[in-house]
């Protein structure tokens, strides 16, 4: 596993963290959407890095 795989796979779980928590404050539903559509990207980009797939 690469430095940079692990760093974005850190990032979207982080950014998951904080659409759970600003779904528990009531935070606009917009502003969840865009949290969660960049956690995903970034686990997803984290998860494609992996060199398991080669």
């Amino acid at each position: 596993m690469s430095g940079l795989s692990t760093a974005f796979i850190v990032l979207g779980l982080f950014l998951l963290g904080g659409v759970y928590s600003f779904v528990k404050q009531g935070l606009p539903k917009s502003v969840i959407v865009l949290l969660g559509i960049g956690a995903a990207m970034s686990l997803m980009a984290g998860i494609l890095r992996l060199e398991v797939w080669n």
